[in-house]
């Protein structure tokens, strides 16, 4: 079994090492797919340079820099640049054009989550009972207590999802989604920032997919500390989710 773990970066050049570190020490056969989405903080220059990129303008094709095995399990590097930032989802729809693994999932290139959740991510797939498995901040994993309003803005967004999908999330907008790979087989993701989180789950849904939560630590960090998404984001994604639930396939 090969894991795709997919890391869209935008100016993380803080926290972008040790990301990487936590993936490659996961206990699983897999390949890092880098998307480093038009970064001006040097995270461009820092991938280019540890992995030794030879032609950094090479967008938006995954160029494989690296083959080592760590414990016994192997990884595999590809890094995708992007001329300019297009946004978090257009960064993963280049990341699942990539990717060859069995299992896909979704890893932010900040720590506010943490490798160590793979084993209960992808548990389910692997034990043929979920297509697909979210990975819940709101049910019971360790968390920082942070933002009142951000998790009622979550929370709402989840409602909003789960009225039109008829899906009972308790975290539709989590990062953290693992996908067996013929479910992203045929689908076309179209939008191009945090999008992707409604429009992804309106997908699945209508495609039938056994959806599976489980929970997950989540260590969220403040605006000052790079944290991007805001409440414009929330407002657009009730307009996604209205979109992608009732005038598209």
């Amino acid at each position: 079994m090969l894991i795709s773990v997919i890391i869209p970066a935008y100016n993380e050049i803080n926290t972008i090492s040790h990301v990487i570190k936590k993936v490659e020490e996961t206990h699983y056969n897999k390949e890092i797919i880098i998307v480093d989405d038009g970064s001006k903080d040097g995270t461009r220059e820092y991938l280019s340079s540890r992995f030794k990129v030879q032609d950094p303008g090479l967008t938006p094709s995954a160029v494989p820099v690296l083959d080592k095995g760590k414990g016994g399990f192997s990884t595999d590097v590809k890094i995708i640049f992007h001329e300019k930032n297009m946004g978090k989802g257009a960064a993963i729809r280049s990341g699942i054009k990539a990717a060859v693994g069995d299992i896909i999932v979704i890893q932010d290139a900040d720590l506010e989550y943490d490798p160590k959740d793979y084993p209960a991510l992808f548990e389910p797939i692997i034990e043929g009972k979920a297509d697909v498995v979210y990975g819940s901040r709101f049910s019971g994993g360790t968390h920082r207590v942070f933002y009142f309003w951000h998790y009622v803005g979550n929370k709402l967004i989840t409602l909003v999802s789960n009225m039109f999908t008829d899906l009972n999330l308790t975290d539709m907008e989590t990062c953290y989604k693992a996908f067996k790979k013929e479910m992203l087989e045929g689908i076309q993701i179209e939008s191009d920032r945090f999008g992707f989180e409604p429009e992804i789950t309106a997908k699945m849904a209508k495609k039938g997919c056994r959806i599976f939560e489980v929970p997950i630590s989540y260590y969220g960090r403040s605006y000052e500390e790079g944290k991007k998404i805001t409440w414009k984001d929330g407002v657009k994604a009730v307009f996604t989710i209205i979109k992608y639930n009732l005038f598209r396939k």
